[in-house]
């Protein structure tokens, strides 16, 4: 018959829980080891932690271990609740539906400082719309900005957004050695040079290289001719005709003439 609360200074308000609402919990197992509500407070107590930040899922244990806090008579830290990132069917992220780790992104070509900056910005925003940061550059504004207060939904487009605009912040130079890297040593580097200013632009991860630059790379790969219009054969008898009679070979001049001709 009590009231038990805390105040969030993640939220920044007070949650509380009447008593009689609270489920049972099992602290101690058979065999004498503590479970997890148990161990936390002790082992949080024992270290004197000062501030506890869970994932909003935690939420419901909360007033077990408030209790328990209370019982130990133990000096009660300061508790916040960050949300949880949801995927984009609903729920939380699991393996089960499909998402993947962060071992996998950076496997098909995503850069460690764009997943960081993502997943940033999952979980704070800063006070105007900026949207790229390094790491230290968000730990400086960190106390500038506000915790998301609402779960936010992981967003792949987006990622693929930053990771776009990381690719073509990074030096050629560099960009050309981490492509060599990625695929292993597979093609030279100064092959990779030479390919690099025709496909910048348009990847989003490495894994993109290999396929925009295959025409340069090797034999095309296999098309599905029932991908292709039915008007193909229109399409690129007339793509021959642009480009026979270009000028000069520069890209500018090149999409000039295929943009009229797709307006045509």
């Amino acid at each position: 018959n009590e009231t038990i609360s805390y105040r969030d200074f993640v939220v920044g308000k007070e949650i509380s829980w009447d008593s009689k609402d609270i489920d049972e919990v099992m602290l101690l197992k058979s065999d004498g080891f503590p479970t997890y509500h148990l161990g936390v407070v002790v082992d949080d107590t024992e270290m004197k932690i000062t501030h506890i930040l869970r994932g909003h899922d935690w939420l419901p244990s909360t007033p077990v271990h408030l209790l328990l806090y209370k019982y130990f008579e133990a000096a009660l830290p300061e508790i916040g609740h960050l949300t949880d990132i949801l995927d984009p069917q609903g729920g939380k992220l699991s393996k089960r539906k499909g998402s993947v780790a962060c071992e996998e992104f950076l496997a098909d070509g995503y850069l460690p400082e764009a997943i960081l900056n993502f997943i940033m910005l999952l979980g704070w925003a800063p006070k105007d719309n900026r949207e790229l940061f390094t790491l230290e550059e968000f730990v400086k504004l960190f106390d500038k900005g506000d915790l998301q207060t609402a779960n936010p939904i992981f967003n792949r487009e987006k990622l693929d957004w930053f990771n776009g605009m990381y690719i073509r912040k990074t030096e050629n130079a560099k960009l050309i050695s981490q492509i060599f890297q990625f695929f292993g040593g597979k093609y030279e580097q100064d092959r990779i040079e030479k390919i690099l200013p025709l496909v910048k632009d348009r990847m989003v991860k490495f894994s993109d290289f290999e396929i925009l630059a295959a025409p340069l790379l090797g034999a095309c790969p296999a098309i599905d001719k029932n991908c292709l219009p039915s008007a193909k054969k229109e399409h690129l008898e007339k793509t021959i005709l642009v480009l026979d009679n270009l000028s000069s070979w520069e890209l500018t001049q090149i999409n000039e003439k295929f943009a009229a001709l797709i307006k045509e």
